[in-house]
């Protein structure tokens, strides 16, 4: 199911007893925990809303609540948080979460009570017997499959929902800043808006004026730097991100799996692999491949892989000397760049 298909179901008070909500989209996150919460008046949500974390309560728990009849309501809202069990990742939590008791709920669950399950991970354990039975009963809405279009059109929504209108290519502008995140995107339209209210048209100028580029977005500006041997640019750039409070190891972090990605695509692209296709194989948002795919055309695999090693030893410098990480990056731009012309 659709977000948007969701909502309306709520607003027409259509409700399922459970729903699956996966994925790790905050914004769209907070508007349906938003419009589910809504779903209770506001004078019975002492007794008739209740949220849980399974990082620190057990599923118990929240099960014996939500076989509850609501008390002086018609429904019973009860979301659950963090349902690590469902996945095959590790927890610090040393709960023994009695999962046989949500199975039976799963299977039998009470009408009067509304169930929330919010999983943010990016996949959840299919070989599980909890996760095959809460998937056969729950009706599932999977934020992890959104696409470019889909963000740009809840963006594009909400804009026109304010009574705005966005000029030309500024849709694209701001999404681009933002590297495609949805969450990102709409954090930014309250300032927009409120630079905008004049003539109502959000342009692309604002857009350069007050949305700032993402670290993605300026690592990529520093690849195109260092591959096109500039180095001055890419130092002053590096320079910069330093002076935004960006740490040293994140900076490098973040090259060094950009690096990495243009890599793999350089190798499947040539192999015939789509961008669809790529984004499937490696796990990664289908955004970066695109824009991966877009510059690693302009790029030779022997510069890139030699980019990629530089990086490698940087780090290893960042975390094992004292040396000034702006000096190290000058240090490997301009090796580079020699050994590039050599």
């Amino acid at each position: 199911m659709k977000v948007n298909e969701l909502l309306t179901q709520i607003k027409n008070n259509n409700i399922n007893p459970i729903y699956l909500v996966l994925g790790k989209e905050d914004y769209l996150i907070n508007e349906i925990k938003k419009h589910f919460v809504e779903l209770i008046p506001e004078e019975e949500r002492t007794m008739n809303f209740a949220s849980y974390d399974m990082e620190s309560q057990n599923i118990a728990t929240a099960v014996g609540d939500a076989e509850s009849l609501p008390f002086f309501g018609e429904k019973r809202l009860v979301v659950v948080n963090n349902p690590y069990f469902l996945t095959g990742e590790r927890s610090k939590s040393t709960l023994d979460h009695d999962i046989d008791s949500f199975i039976e709920y799963v299977n039998h669950p009470v009408d009067s009570t509304v169930m929330v399950i919010m999983a943010p991970y990016g996949k959840l354990d299919s070989r599980k017997k909890v996760t095959k039975q809460l998937k056969n009963n729950a009706e599932v809405i999977d934020l992890t499959k959104l696409d470019d279009r889909a963000i740009q059109s809840y963006v594009a929504n909400n804009i026109k929902s304010n009574g705005y209108t966005v000029e030309g290519d500024a849709l694209q502008e701001l999404l681009g800043k933002v590297s495609n995140d949805l969450s990102s995107a709409m954090n930014e339209l309250p300032k927009l808006f409120l630079y905008c209210q004049k003539d109502k048209v959000i342009t692309k100028d604002s857009i350069d004026s007050l949305v700032a580029k993402s670290l993605d977005q300026n690592v990529f500006d520093l690849i195109d730097y260092v591959m096109k041997k500039d180095s001055k640019n890419a130092i002053d750039l590096y320079r910069n991100l330093i002076v935004e409070d960006q740490e040293p190891l994140q900076i490098n972090a973040v090259l060094l799996s950009q690096f990495r990605l243009l890599l793999q695509v350089n190798v499947l692209s040539r192999k015939g692999y789509s961008q669809g296709n790529i984004a499937e194989k490696l796990k990664v948002h289908p955004f970066r491949v695109k824009l991966a795919m877009q510059n690693v055309r302009k790029y030779q695999f022997s510069s890139l892989r030699d980019a990629y090693l530089g990086l490698v030893d940087v780090e290893e410098k960042l975390k094992s000397t004292p040396e000034s990480p702006e000096l190290l990056f000058q240090m490997f731009t301009l090796k580079f760049v020699d050994n590039q012309i050599g």
